[in-house]
C-alpha cells in the first residue's frame, strides 16, 4: 500500500469498589464506585489484566466439573447446550453423543420444571450404558425445586441470579439499605438449600447472569449496566462463600458484545479487588448472536476479545443452528487464544509502558477531528462519523461494475490512494512527526509490523494524539496472491482483531485483507461494523439459540422472519424462543417475537408487550403488520439480475 512516509527511526467481606458492607446478620449493598479510565495506573497495568500490550492468562482456581477441570492450569473447555425436548430421553442422548463426537467436552440441558429435572436421572443412566460420561449441566430458571431436584443427578448446576429468587415485573422503586438487606435475606433462604446440596454432592456451579433478565432490584440500584450485571453475580456468590463453597464460575451474557465485554473485565476486576482468593473461572460467551456469519461475528468479538485478555476458561458460542455446529467456532475460537498466547515476541517486550487511551468498563469511541476524503470519493472518516470500509485498488476495480447491486456494502475509499500515513508504533520519529502534526492525520500502522494488530493499535492509539483517525487492519501479513487462508479462522480472527478495537472505542476506518475474496472481505468489513454497532448497513436481528424451553422452531422461524424483513435497514427485531431473557434482552430492540405459550407468539414493542397468543402460523404476519403501525416498514426492492453475494 503506498501512502505518506515518515522519518523512521483484600479480605473477602471488606469494604471497597465492591460497595458491600458487612452488618452483624446479612450483606448490604451500596452503589460502588465504577473503575473507570481515570482509575488506572500510568504503568499500561489494568485491574482486569495485566497488560492490554501483552498476553497473559489470567490465574484461577480450578473448578471440577465431574470430569473436566475448568481454570487457568487447564485448556479452555468448549461446550454447548441440547435444543430439543428434556423429556424425550432418546433424543437428548443422540444429540449429547453427536456433540461429544464433535468435541464438546460439557453439555448443558434445560431444566424448566422438576419433572424435566427428574428426566435428567435418565439422560445420564443412558449416556453411561452408552459409554459417555461426559458432564451434564443443568440450566435453571425460576424453579429453585428443579435446581434441588437436577443437583440430584447432574455435574453441575447453572443458576440466573436475575430470576433464580425473584419474578422480573419491571417495577420502579427506591430500596433503603434496610430493605435492600432484607431482599439479600431473602435470597439467602431461597439458596442455600441449593449451595448445601452441590457441596453435599461435589456438585459445581455456574452463576451466570444475563443482561436481558436482571432483576428488578438490582436494576433499580445499578441500572441496566455491567456494573448491575457484576453485583448481581456477586450477590450470590457472597452467600456461597459465605457456606464455604468454591465450585463456581461466573458469566457475564449479552447479546450486545460490548456490554458483554465490558462486564467481564469489570467482574475481573472486582474480583481481584476483593482479593486473591476470589480467582474463580470464567464462562464466556454472546448470548442470542444469531447465526450464519453473522452470529460467528459476533460471538468472535465478544469471546474474542477476552481471550485476547487472558480472560475465560471455558466458552460457548451460542447459535441459532443446531448446536452441533458451534462446536468447531469454539474450537476455532480455544485455537486463537493459542496464537494470543504466542504472540509475546522481543517487540512486545520492548513496548514503553503507557497508559491505555480507552476505558475499558464503559464505550466511549475516541474523540477524532474529521479529515475530508480524497477527490473521486465522497465523506469524511473519523468525528462522528461512522467507520469507513477501505478496498485494495484491485478490489475496487473488480466491484465497480456491481456498485448498484451492492448498494450499501460498497466499500468508501482505496487504501493506496487515501493519504494515510503508516508508521511503525516503536519508532520514536515517527510517533513525534504525528503528535507534531497541527492537522489531523489518518494513521495506520505500517505492514511487517512485528506487533500482533491488537498490541500495536492499541499502544499507537495511546501514544499518538487522538484528534489523529486510526484505519484499522486485521493483519500486517496479507496473504500472498493465490493463498487460500481457513474460511472460518480468518473470519473469526478478522472479527475479533477488529471488533476489539472499535469496542475499544479505537478506530475510524476499518481494512480487511486477511479475505482474499473481493466481495467477501468487503462483506466481512461492513458486517463486524455491524456486529459491534458501529455502523447499521440492514437489518439487526437479535436471535437466541433454541433449547429445550424453546416454544416454537427457532430455525425455522428466524428464516421465514429474515426472508419477510431483510430489506429494512436500521431495524432491530428480537427472535426469542421464550420469557427467559425475552423483555430484558430485547430492550434496545425495535420489535420482539417472543414464545409466550406452545404454538403461541407475543409481539413486543421494545420491551413492552402489544399482543398475546397469536398462533405462529400467523405470527411473522402479525409482526409485519406491527412494523408498518410504526412506520418502520417499506416494500422491498425489486430483485435486481445480479444478486450482491455473486461479488464474493
Amino acid at each position: 500500500m503506498s501512502s505518506t512516509t515518515t522519518p523512521s527511526a483484600g479480605a473477602p467481606d471488606s469494604q471497597g469498589a465492591s460497595g458491600i458492607t458487612a452488618t452483624a446478620n446479612t450483606l448490604v449493598a451500596a452503589t460502588p464506585v465504577p473503575f473507570s479510565a481515570a482509575t488506572l495506573s500510568g504503568s499500561g497495568h489494568l485491574p482486569y489484566c495485566g497488560s492490554p500490550y501483552s498476553y497473559a492468562r489470567r490465574v484461577t482456581r480450578t473448578v471440577q466439573v465431574g470430569g473436566v477441570k475448568i481454570g487457568s492450569e487447564h485448556p479452555i473447555v468448549p461446550q454447548s447446550m441440547l435444543t430439543c425436548d428434556t423429556m424425550d430421553t432418546a433424543a437428548c442422548v443422540r444429540q449429547t453423543l453427536e456433540l461429544v463426537a464433535a468435541g464438546c467436552r460439557i453439555v448443558r440441558i434445560t431444566a424448566p420444571s422438576v419433572r424435566d429435572a427428574a428426566n435428567l436421572q435418565h439422560i445420564k443412566r443412558e449416556l453411561l450404558a452408552a459409554g459417555c460420561d461426559v458432564p451434564i449441566v443443568a440450566d435453571i430458571h425460576f424453579k429453585p425445586d428443579a435446581a434441588l431436584e437436577a443437583a440430584k443427578w447432574v455435574e453441575k448446576i447453572r443458576i440466573n441470579p436475575g430470576n433464580f429468587a425473584d419474578k422480573k415485573k419491571f417495577k420502579v422503586r427506591e430500596y433503603t439499605d434496610d430493605e435492600y438487606g432484607e431482599e439479600l435475606e431473602r435470597i439467602e433462604e431461597t439458596f442455600k438449600p441449593l449451595v448445601d446440596l452441590c457441596a453435599e454432592r461435589n456438585v459445581a456451579m455456574r452463576i451466570g447472569t444475563n443482561h436481558g433478565s436482571l432483576s428488578d432490584r438490582i436494576m433499580n440500584r445499578f441500572g441496566d449496566s455491567p456494573l448491575g450485571m457484576v453485583e448481581s453475580a456477586l450477590e450470590f456468590a457472597r452467600i456461597a462463600r459465605k457456606f464455604n463453597f468454591h465450585n463456581f464460575v461466573f458469566s457475564m451474557k449479552a447479546s450486545n458484545p460490548k456490554v458483554m465485554i465490558n462486564a467481564y473485565r469489570l467482574l475481573v476486576a472486582r474480583l481481584a479487588e476483593l482479593g486473591p482468593d476470589w480467582n474463580y473461572p470464567l464462562h464466556l460467551g454472546v448470548t442470542e448472536a444469531g447465526d450464519g456469519e453473522d452470529g460467528r461475528i459476533k460471538s468472535a468479538i465478544g469471546i474474542g476479545a477476552l481471550l485476547s485478555d487472558g480472560i475465560g476458561d471455558t466458552i460457548r458460542v451460542s447459535l441459532t443452528e443446531d448446536s452441533i455446529h458451534e462446536i468447531p467456532v469454539a474450537r476455532a475460537l480455544i485455537s486463537l487464544a493459542g496464537q494470543f498466547g504466542r504472540s509475546n515476541t522481543a517487540a512486545t517486550a520492548a513496548l514503553p509502558p503507557v497508559p491505555v487511551s480507552y476505558d475499558p468498563y464503559a464505550y466511549l469511541r475516541r474523540d477524532t477531528q474529521a479529515i475530508t476524503l480524497p477527490s473521486g470519493t465522497e465523506g469524511t472518516i473519523g468525528g462522528n462519523q461512522p467507520a469507513r470500509v477501505a478496498a485494495t485498488q484491485g478490489t475496487y476495480t473488480v466491484l465497480e461494475p456491481k456498485r448498484v447491486q451492492l448498494a450499501d456494502i460498497f466499500p468508501d475509499f482505496i487504501a493506496e490512494n487515501c493519504g494515510v500515513v503508516e508508521i511503525d508504533p516503536l519508532d520514536e520519529k515517527a510517533i513525534d512527526f504525528i503528535t507534531n502534526s497541527p492537522e489531523p492525520l489518518l494513521v495506520t500502522v505500517q505492514d511487517g509490523c512485528p506487533l500482533p494488530p491488537l498490541t500495536a493499535y492499541r499502544h499507537l492509539a495511546a501514544r499518538i494524539p487522538s484528534r489523529h483517525p486510526i484505519l484499522l487492519k486485521d493483519t500486517f501479513h496479507p496473504p500472498a496472491p493465490g493463498e487460500k487462508p481457513d474460511v472460518l479462522m480468518t473470519l473469526l480472527h478478522s472479527s475479533a482483531t477488529i471488533g476489539c478495537l472499535l469496542a475499544d472505542g479505537i478506530g475510524d476506518a476499518v481494512f480487511v485483507r486477511s479475505e482474499p475474496g473481493p466481495g467477501a472481505s468487503i462483506r466481512l468489513a461492513f458486517n463486524i461494523l455491524q456486529s459491534v454497532g458501529n455502523r447499521i448497513f440492514k437489518t439487526d436481528y437479535v436471535a437466541c439459540p433454541s433449547c429445550g424451553r424453546t416454544l416454537f422452531d427457532l430455525q425455522s422461524t428466524t428464516a421465514r422472519i429474515r426472508a419477510s424483513t431483510s430489506h429494512l435497514k436500521g431495524v432491530k427485531i428480537a427472535i426469542m424462543g421464550c420469557i427467559v431473557n425475552g423483555p430484558g434482552e430485547m430492550a434496545d430492540a425495535d420489535f420482539g417475537y417472543v414464545g409466550g405459550a406452545p404454538g403461541k407468539v407475543n409481539l413486543y414493542v421494545g420491551k413492552t408487550p402489544v399482543k398475546f397468543n397469536i398462533p405462529d402460523t400467523d405470527a411473522v404476519g402479525r409482526l409485519i403488520d406491527l412494523i408498518k403501525e410504526h412506520g418502520k416498514w417499506v416494500d422491498a426492492p425489486a430483485p435486481s439480475a445480479e444478486a450482491p453475494a455473486s461479488a464474493s
